[in-house]
């Protein structure tokens, strides 16, 4: 795989998708998208009443995701890039929060956006076991992440695991992480980073030494 692409990572909450993208993209000498959370005005509320806030919350960063793509596509760099996000996980959280006519809705709206975007050369899925992401969540002690119970992570790690099942529309590394550092541990980062050079076509998993 060439230099100059577009590079997704992606994964459930804590799995460490910006600390790995922001590596990348100093490997790769790209710049760094990462994905704007908070400053939705709804997050806060939607921790405390799911039901009552899902939509207006699963709205306003499906616009801000949009917004920035768009952006992206507008600048018209060729230089690669790497971002701590895919457009369309967008549908994980909808699925999982949004019910009936509010879902129907936002399916809608969100195939409206899809279409006219670039999508990246390369998706990274990141997996980690529930304990170690709640682990990790704990550790970073972050507002509204502390209100995130283990049974709502086990449900989202299983909807990012059905999503990614059936994503076939660029190529896909999937990468058990939950026994390996890639910010702290240069060799760690170095064998993916081998890796992503050698990835083609289709899904390629990747178990690392220290995973198994």
């Amino acid at each position: 795989m060439g230099e100059s692409r577009y590079i997704a990572v992606e994964g459930p909450i804590g799995v460490g998708k910006t600390s790995l993208a922001r590596r990348l993209a100093e490997a790769f000498e790209c710049p760094l998208v990462q994905e704007i959370a908070d400053d939705n005005p709804f997050l806060a509320q939607f921790y405390d009443e799911p039901k009552r806030w899902a939509f207006q919350t699963q709205l306003h960063f499906l616009l801000g995701r949009y917004r920035q793509q768009r952006a992206l596509m507008a600048d018209g760099d060729s230089g690669g890039l790497v971002a701590d996000y895919l457009f369309e996980k967008d549908r994980i959280f909808a699925e999982m929060n949004l019910q009936d006519d509010e879902l129907a809705l936002y399916k809608e709206v969100h195939a409206l956006f899809t279409a006219p975007l670039q999508r990246p050369d390369l998706v990274i899925y990141l997996e980690a076991t529930p304990d170690v992401l709640l682990r990790r969540l704990r550790k970073r002690n972050r507002g509204f992440e502390r209100r995130i119970t283990p049974a709502y992570l086990e449900g989202l790690i299983e909807a990012y695991r059905r999503f990614f099942h059936e994503y076939r529309d660029v190529p896909l590394l999937v990468v058990n992480s939950s026994a390996i550092d890639f910010v702290e541990q240069g060799s760690d980062l170095a064998d993916l980073i081998h890796e992503i050079r050698g990835m083609r076509q289709g899904v390629q998993h990747y178990i690392p030494l220290g995973s198994q």
